[in-house]
């Protein structure tokens, strides 16, 4: 590559890149990484595909495997500026289940119709792969170099344990990351409409933590028609309920009162988030709409998804299972573990199915500030505020490496298409102007980054 050109607006962005975002996310989409958990994924088609643009725009990407098939891609782009610390850009290849009887149009097609890609994948994540791919190639054909080095990561297994990705890639190839200190991938930056005439863009700056749990009672076996106080069904249903109905109390992370803080004042509300006997549902509240960016991230959670148990209706069986979905705040992780020993009781044992930490990124960081600088200079009208992650991303295993993450894969979306419900969602699309915005949106800061 030639000498750097920096600066947003030293060179127009050129229209094969606006092109190729629409070609790159649909092609991808239509590559079926289903992730089904328990290893049941493919990935390494999509990872090829990747591959083979990369090395068309110059770059040496390596395929990495720890399972045959579950292929991650990496590669580094080389800055200018060999003193400045490297920024690691990923994003994952394997996408969620679809069924195709309750899609609109097949959720594998990636069809384009009336200025829209559809499939799953539009917004969870193969949008930003491809808006990614698309600068890269862009900066190949014009010569541009960025200040700083920056990683390319496309990774397998985000959407089940990160084993085969994520994971793999920072316990096993650590020395593809060096110099990384700070990281962006999904979830932030996403265009949000809480009301007529109010656009806002939140960055994240942070996630729950994962906590997933199992949790098994046991009992006495019997006959279904035999009196029985030691049932497992029973003991197992109690403690389910138990969680289930638990008011997890108000636990603010500094990310969290940064968002209530700037929500606040674009609404008028006078309120100071630091003060004793500050009520943070009173002013969710007041915020109506825009409370939803904030509210599931100010206490912990734990969600019963799943019971299994007996195998005849007229035997009670000797055990039973369940699983809770448990999300915990940065600092909140001794209050999960007492709280899980109190509700299940004596008759319930728990344990971690799965864990990975919280992770919180500083708001009034340099970084943070070129995000927000990006996006608002595509959107002058549009509020970029930070907000915390309520589930989780492969920055927690990066963050193995010494690696800070927020969200930011940018988007404009129009006012009635809601993003949130897209994730995992039926019908999953992303509209072509939405990532034309975000292609150039991402030019932008990693020029300057």
């Amino acid at each position: 590559m030639a000498e750097p050109v920096h600066g947003p607006d030293a060179t127009a962005f050129d229209e094969v890149a606006l092109e190729e975002v629409v070609t790159f996310t649909s092609e991808l989409i239509r590559i079926d990484t289903t992730n089904k958990g328990g290893g049941d994924c493919f990935e390494r088609p999509a990872a090829e595909y990747v591959a083979e643009r990369l090395a068309a725009a110059g770059l040496e990407p390596a395929l990495l495997e720890r399972t045959r098939g579950r292929t991650n891609v990496v590669a580094r782009i080389a800055g200018t500026d060999p003193t400045a610390d490297a920024l690691l850009v990923h994003g994952h290849l394997d996408v969620v289940p679809a069924e195709p009887a309750d899609w609109s149009l097949h959720p594998f097609s990636g069809e384009v119709r009336d200025g829209v890609v559809w499939g799953r994948g539009a917004v969870d994540m193969k949008n930003m792969d491809a808006m990614v791919l698309a600068v890269v190639r862009s900066w190949a054909r014009q010569g541009i170099r960025p200040r700083r080095d920056i990683v390319l990561a496309y990774t397998a297994d985000e959407e089940a344990s990160a084993e085969d990705g994520s994971g793999f890639l920072a316990d096993h190839h650590p020395s593809l990351f060096d110099g990384c200190t700070e990281g962006i991938s999904e979830s932030g930056a996403f265009s949000f409409h809480p009301h007529p005439g109010m656009t806002l863009y939140p960055i994240a700056a942070g996630e729950r933590g994962t906590a997933w749990v199992k949790l098994t009672a046991h009992g006495r076996a019997g006959h279904g028609s035999k009196v029985n106080t030691t049932n497992a069904v029973t003991r197992l249903a109690a403690a389910v309920a138990r969680i289930g109905a638990h008011p997890w109390p108000v636990r603010l992370t500094p990310t969290v009162r940064a968002a209530l803080t700037e929500l606040a004042a674009l609404y008028g509300i006078e309120t100071d988030v630091t003060a004793d006997g500050f009520d943070a549902d009173v002013l969710l509240e007041k915020l109506g709409p825009a409370a939803a960016l904030v509210e599931p991230t100010v206490r912990n959670s734990a969600n019963p998804t799943m019971m299994e148990a007996g195998y005849k209706v007229n035997v009670i069986p000797g055990h039973a299972v369940a699983y809770v979905d448990g999300r915990v705040l940065p600092g909140g992780e001794e209050e999960f573990t007492e709280t899980m020993d109190l509700l299940t009781g004596p008759d319930v044992e728990w344990e971690f199915h799965h864990r990975e930490v919280p992770l919180q990124a500083p708001v009034d960081s340099p970084t943070f500030a070129k995000l927000r600088a990006a996006v608002e200079h595509f959107d002058p009208e549009g509020h970029v505020v930070p907000f915390s992650m309520s589930g989780g991303t492969d920055a927690k295993q990066f963050s193995r490496l010494g690696i800070t993450g927020y969200g930011f894969s940018p988007l404009k979306l129009p006012p009635d298409l809601d993003y949130g419900a897209l994730f995992h969602g039926v019908d999953e699309r992303v509209p072509v102007d939405a990532l034309h915005f975000g292609v150039r949106v991402l030019d932008h800061y990693l020029r300057s980054a």
